[in-house]
């Protein structure tokens, strides 16, 4: 399929060819929701903390006395039953594991189904030189207004921190985008955002890096697993 191209102005300047079989042909949405799962998933840090009853901020006083009042009978205010109170089984510090994991060439898989899926509902912008000469966020903003994204967006930039130096400091400050190195492209990022926004040479080097990767000799060196 073919896929158009833009230049930062908005206007087309051409078409970049796709093998939509190499990217899975028909959009798999049993194989997109586990990965988007497991990198949900792998996101937790499974450090959460709940008081106790002795680690309450309350004085441990009684509230009121035992009998004589028509209320039930309690102690202090660190109880479960009142708001604010401790919990009645409350988390350790032990730490929650809540990883979760998938074959490689699935997760490869997966990826590249997420990037057929934004093509196919015309959800992703290639620009043909993705670049800023000086660190301006309404520069960016109106680059955004110029390509039609209206909506949250994921910016895929290069590597090379010094070649994407201005265009990080550009977007940085503005509501709804996410940036990511384009060589690190998955599924969870690309689907958690309405728009892919990436440069025409990234796009290529990502389909044709590690990531392209799904036969039965797989390099796992680098690059989005």
């Amino acid at each position: 399929m073919d896929v158009p191209i833009y230049t930062m102005s908005g206007s087309k300047s051409g078409t970049m060819p796709i093998d939509e079989i190499a990217l899975g042909e028909t959009i798999n949405a049993d194989l997109l929701k586990q990965a988007f799962v497991m990198y949900h998933a792998n996101l937790r840090q499974g450090s959460a903390r709940t008081k106790n009853r002795a680690m309450g901020a309350y004085r441990h006083k009684k509230i009121y006395k035992q009998k004589g009042t028509g209320n039930a009978r309690h102690g202090d205010k660190n109880v479960n039953l009142f708001r604010g109170g401790a919990m009645t089984f409350n988390k350790k510090r032990t730490r929650a594991d809540y990883h979760k994991s998938m074959p490689i060439k699935m997760r490869r898989k997966a990826n590249r189904n997420a990037l057929l899926s934004k093509i196919l509902s015309d959800e992703i912008r290639i620009i043909d030189g993705l670049k800023f000469e000086t660190p301006r966020t309404k520069d960016f903003v109106a680059f955004l207004a110029a390509i039609n994204v209206d909506r949250s967006a994921l910016v895929a930039l290069s590597g090379d921190a010094e070649k994407s130096k201005n265009a990080r400091l550009c977007a940085r400050n503005v509501d709804g985008v996410q940036m990511c190195r384009s060589d690190q492209l998955n599924a969870f990022e690309m689907l958690n955002n309405r728009y892919l926004v990436i440069d025409k040479s990234e796009l290529e080097a990502w389909l044709s890096g590690p990531s392209s990767q799904t036969g039965k000799i797989i390099k796992s060196d680098g690059g989005a697993k």
